[in-house]
């Protein structure tokens, strides 16, 4: 594979997808000319993905091959574009190079000294602070996210992507697709080893990997299966003590906002949950690393404004809060809606699960998290599976899931078309209460929580 600088035009397929338009936007940053298409660019319907793209300098098109001219030397695909894809068979055709979104993307990380976020759980949160960090530090990083930062996104932009001109990139290493093993950062991160894509046994070989890759590596002691990963205890971090070289402490939550103290320097900072304490400990550890000092840390993370679709406040009134969130692990659900809890006596928390194999692998997971972590007053409702299409066997429903809550004991609810979840939780509702939704992949989504705002404001 040749170094990033030898490609003049590059092409996307599927370039509104969030890991995708991210890797457009870098590379347009380098001066690369780029353009792209998705399914969801149709002519003469808006699409405001489309619209800022193309403010980014990238030319979109329809996906039936139009984009892919003389002079396309470079052609990256996400793992969602299938064989048949006409501009796939296009540059096949005309023998134009051929890679993979990660492939690219390790291309992208050889070009700057890269901090490289793992772990399956809290890789876009943690990968924002530590760009904000060591922006506010000064140092004028670059970012590659799974998810945009609203800082960024409130200059009109995705948010997911941004190159400055300092020489550190933070990128998400992902497992899922056992990408992370392609990198070879300056600085690893692990953050902690949940079920979800893959069996444990996968995932331990994977960042036995990462970790062979990367020259320092940084990991959460206080978590029992990445502890043991520890390249130097200096480096690690621990919200449950220890002897390591970063330590939280102290923790509280008030309303949207948290406090707490890293090695007795304290901080405070948007955001809900002790989750997001360990996050920003994460962060802090690896800014050290990079020669911020801890109270710079404090400083950078009390000007943080989280990512998107992560614990996003969508509208607050009294004795009622509608939160927005890209939870989909079960990991992820319990972190969510443990996170709200501090906020109403009461949680109502919503999820559509995506993907039928995904759902399946994980049901006797998720149903474990879920139940442990609801109160007695708290309920849980679901609607269908979403469905993005393909070969799916569809052997599962989001109802088998609220079957086996109820079975022990949990307040559950299914409501299979999510455009009937208003009236049917509506009597629900008290004057003391969180309505958190959750869902992933499905690109609806944040309007769909706009939806509901609309419907119960």
């Amino acid at each position: 594979m040749q170094a990033l600088h030898n490609y003049q035009h590059v092409f996307f397929i599927g370039v509104a997808g969030t890991g995708m338009s991210a890797l457009a936007q870098f590379a347009a940053g380098l001066g690369i000319q780029v353009s792209g298409s998705d399914r969801y660019f149709v002519a003469g319907q808006p699409n405001h993905t489309q619209q800022q793209l193309e403010e980014a300098g990238i030319a979109c098109f329809p996906q039936d091959g139009s984009g892919i001219v003389a002079n396309t030397d470079l052609v990256v695909i996400s793992t969602a574009v299938e064989d048949s894809n006409p501009e796939l068979q296009k540059a096949i055709a005309h023998n134009i190079p051929v890679v993979k979104r990660s492939a690219f993307l390790t291309m992208v990380s050889q070009t700057k000294r890269t901090i490289a976020v793992g772990g399956t759980s809290g890789k876009s949160t943690t990968t924002a602070m530590i760009f904000d960090i060591l922006h506010y530090a000064g140092l004028e990083p670059s970012i590659i996210s799974g998810a945009g930062l609203i800082r960024l996104q409130k200059e009109g932009k995705i948010g997911n992507a941004h190159v400055g001109s300092g020489e550190w990139l933070v990128i998400e290493a992902d497992e899922s697709d056992g990408s992370i093993v392609g990198y070879t950062p300056e600085i690893g991160l692990l953050l902690n080893i949940d079920k979800d894509h893959k069996e444990i046994d996968e995932l331990l070989q994977l960042f036995t990997l990462f970790k062979q890759h990367s020259t320092h590596f940084v990991v959460n002691a206080g978590h029992v299966l990445a502890a043991p990963f520890s390249q130097n205890a200096q480096f690690d971090f621990s919200a449950q003590g220890g002897n390591v070289g970063y330590i939280a402490h102290d923790f509280v939550q008030t309303d949207f906002s948290i406090g707490f103290a890293i090695n007795h320097v304290p901080f405070t900072m948007e955001g809900i949950g002790r989750h997001n304490m360990e996050n920003a400990l994460a962060a802090v550890a690896v800014a050290q690393l990079c020669g911020v000092s801890l109270p710079t840390c404090a400083e950078g993370l009390a000007h943080y404004k989280g990512i998107y679709r992560r614990n996003q406040l969508i509208c607050h009134r009294e004795g009622f809060w509608l939160i927005d969130d890209y939870a989909h692990n079960p990991a992820k659900v319990a972190a969510a809606i443990n996170g709200v809890q501090p906020l109403a006596d009461k949680v109502i928390a919503w999820f559509q699960p995506h993907g039928y194999g995904p759902t399946k692998f994980l049901r006797h997971d998720f149903v474990h998290e879920i139940a442990r972590t609801l109160r007695p007053q708290d309920e849980i409702w679901m609607s269908e599976i979403f469905y993005a299409g393909g070969t799916a066997v569809k052997d599962i429903s989001a109802a088998d899931l609220i079957n086996d809550l109820k079975a022990l004991g949990v307040q559950a609810y299914f409501v299979a078309d999510r455009n009937q979840l208003v009236t049917a939780l509506q009597p629900h509702l008290t004057n003391n209460c969180v309505l958190l939704l959750m869902g992933a992949r499905d690109p609806s989504l944040d309007s769909f929580a706009n939806q509901i705002a609309k419907a119960l404001w």
